[in-house]
Order: structure tokens, then sequence, then C-alpha cells
């Protein structure tokens, strides 16, 4: 075989791998939930979504009247396939019980009992933050959510591998919940 012909050959031979690999039409659409993010003024909803988008949380202003706008939380439930509850993990105890309140309640609501958690103890970086094992025991946890899907991970804007880890885990449990719908 001469040199062109080789040359063609290994050519043709690029070009069926390139096809091959990097070819194949576009990715498969990822699927799409709608989740409900609920947390106490000043838990970091906002400012870890921010990030999370890549966005900077550095113009993010607390909500004002925030306490005032919990009431209407339910409104947003309807629809939801996930919710992701932030609580500020270095919070006042007043504040702590508040957020306890909060996810107790959200957790029996007729329209998230069934749907997976994702809990977010925030501001990890701060001196009085409480560890994941002291927000499960305060929290009430284990017996409140026994038999349903529920993630309880740390959090601080300072480390964005570990949210990102936690959102993986969510869409895990989602798509858990996608799959036993499909074998009904």
């Amino acid at each position: 075989m001469s040199d062109l012909r080789i040359t063609e050959a290994f050519l043709y031979m690029d070009y069926l791998c390139f096809r091959a690999l990097c070819c194949k039409g576009p990715p498969p659409a990822r699927p799409e939930y709608d989740l409900v993010c609920i947390g106490l003024t000043g838990s970091g909803k906002t400012s870890l979504l921010s990030k999370l988008c890549s966005e900077s949380p550095d113009n993010i202003v607390s909500t004002t009247g925030a306490d005032n706008i919990r009431k209407y939380w339910s409104r947003y439930y309807q629809g939801s396939q996930g919710v992701i509850f932030v609580l500020d993990s270095a919070s006042s105890e007043d504040d702590l019980e508040t957020s306890r309140n909060e996810l107790h309640s959200a957790l029996q609501h007729p329209q998230l009992c069934t749907l997976p958690f994702l809990i977010l103890a925030n501001h990890q970086d701060k001196p009085a933050a409480r560890s994941v094992q002291e927000v499960k025991k305060y929290f009430e946890l284990e017996p409140l959510a026994r038999g349903k899907r529920w993630i309880l991970q740390p959090c601080s804007l300072d480390d964005m591998d570990a949210l990102k880890d936690s959102f993986s885990q969510l869409i895990n449990l989602l798509e858990e919940k996608d799959h036993e719908a499909v074998r009904m």
C-alpha cells in the first residue's frame, strides 16, 4: 500500500473515531424538576442558589418582612417535586427553634410529605455553627422523617463542591421517584 493510501486510511479511521465519539448527536435532555426552596430570613437561600448558578452573592439583600411572607409559603408548594430547606446552623436558639418548627410543618404538609427533602445546614464556616449531628438531633429528624426521603448536608458559600454534591444527591432521590412511577 502506498504512503498516500495509508494516510487516507488513517484519516478515514480518525474520521470514524471522531464521528463515533463526538457526533452522536446532542446529549439527551436532562429532566427538569420543580423544587421549592424555603427557610428563615438570613439562612442563605438566595446566596447559595446564586453561587450555585455562578452568580455573585455580593449584592444580595435579605428579604424584608420575610417573617410575614412565611405564612404564604404553602402557595408555592403545589406542583413541587422536591424541597430544599435551608437553615442557619449558626443562628440563635430562638431562630433555630423557629426553623425547626417550620421544617416540621413542611415535612408534615400534605403537599410536601411524600417529596424528597434536601436540608442544608448552612453557614458551616462560622464559629458558632452546629454540626450536622447536632442539627439532626435538635431537629428530631430521625423520628420525624422516618419513612421519608431526606438528606441533611452541611454547607457554606466556601464549599461549592459539597453543595453541588448535595444537589446531586437530591437529583438521585428525584430520579428514584421517577423510576418508581414508571414501574407502577
